[in-house]
């Protein structure tokens, strides 16, 4: 059996680690989106943000009700509260020594899931589709932790 620990020589880790990060890169891309987004249309939330606006000769006022940067925050919310649950667990869960190919399937699960809930939110695909894709994440996460619960029982 491999090494359980929390290292690189852990295959199941390594992997674990590459889907982590993956979501991760995606969560973070999200800043990147709202900023790019808020600059773009000059849609500030606070008034000395406007500054930048305003260098740019666009009109600018602070609003917080843009249709397209309140999007794009929404979805990095709904990552914010699903990936680092995700990682959390995933840590507990792969230290647990889990059976790997269902592990991998959940990694794979998961990390599927977060990106077409992006791909859906974003793109405004109709409901039930993002509601399919977080409740997919949502079912990976809650199945890791009860294996975590159950293997910690004392």
């Amino acid at each position: 059996m491999a090494d359980q620990g929390l290292s690189f020589d852990n295959p199941l880790f390594k992997q674990f680690a590459f889907y982590s990060g993956v979501v991760i890169v995606k969560t973070m891309s999200m800043s990147a989106l709202t900023a790019f987004n808020r600059i773009r249309k000059s849609v500030f939330a606070n008034p000395e943000d406007c500054a930048l606006g305003k260098a740019m000769n666009k009109e600018c006022k602070p609003t917080l009700t843009d249709p397209t940067v309140e999007r794009i925050r929404r979805c990095h919310l709904n990552d914010l509260e699903n990936v680092v649950t995700f990682v959390l667990v995933g840590l507990l869960y792969v230290a647990s020594g889990p059976d790997p190919t269902t592990a991998a399937m959940y990694f794979r699960i998961f990390t599927g899931c977060r990106l077409m809930h992006t791909v859906a939110y974003l793109g405004q695909i109709p409901q039930p589709s993002r509601a399919l894709m977080f409740g997919g994440g949502l079912v990976v996460s809650m199945l890791m932790a009860v294996d975590v619960i159950r293997k910690a029982t004392f």
